[in-house]
């Protein structure tokens, strides 16, 4: 089943794990759904949160996640249909929480969180093969989260 916008509208859960309809985009839905994370997150930045505030804001959106991506998921079919991309986006928000406010780091967390979430190299893979649900669905993205904030934090000390 491909989701439409009644399927969107049909559960707060859907709208929650389909990216408010950005996991709706025919091709690449993980890639919209991770661009939708850079102005969300921008508005919690200009709401005046600090670091702390936006770490409980995400761990709180994990949580959320697990929940919104099982219902989501059982109700698809396939617990990590691709048009599920509440996962893209709280990873997304982790990667930029500790990322330079500005459009080189921006542009580098992006790019490093897709190749990273795309290429699932291990323990991505062992994980997103094995974790099943929400968690599941959460638990890699999150990995890949911190694979491009290693890099993106190393090549910070370097330089």
């Amino acid at each position: 089943m491909n989701p439409d916008a009644r399927f969107l509208t049909s559960h707060p859960a859907h709208f929650i794990a389909l990216g408010f309809g950005s996991g709706l985009a025919p091709k690449a839905p993980g890639t919209f759904g991770t661009l939708a994370a850079l102005p969300l997150f921008w508005l919690l930045v200009q709401a005046g949160l600090d670091r702390t505030a936006l770490l409980l804001i995400i761990a709180a959106g994990f949580a959320l996640g697990i929940w919104a991506c099982t219902v989501t998921g059982k109700n698809l079919g396939i617990p990590d249909h691709g048009s599920i991309v509440w996962d893209e986006i709280v990873a997304m928000w982790l990667v930029l929480a500790f990322t330079p406010a500005n459009w080189l780091g921006w542009l580098a967390a992006f790019g490093l969180f897709r190749f990273f979430d795309i290429l699932k190299p291990w323990p991505i893979r062992f994980f997103d093969a094995r974790l099943k649900n929400g968690f599941g669905v959460m638990f890699d993205d999150l990995l890949a989260a911190a694979y491009a904030l290693l890099l993106i934090k190393g090549w910070q000390w370097l330089a």
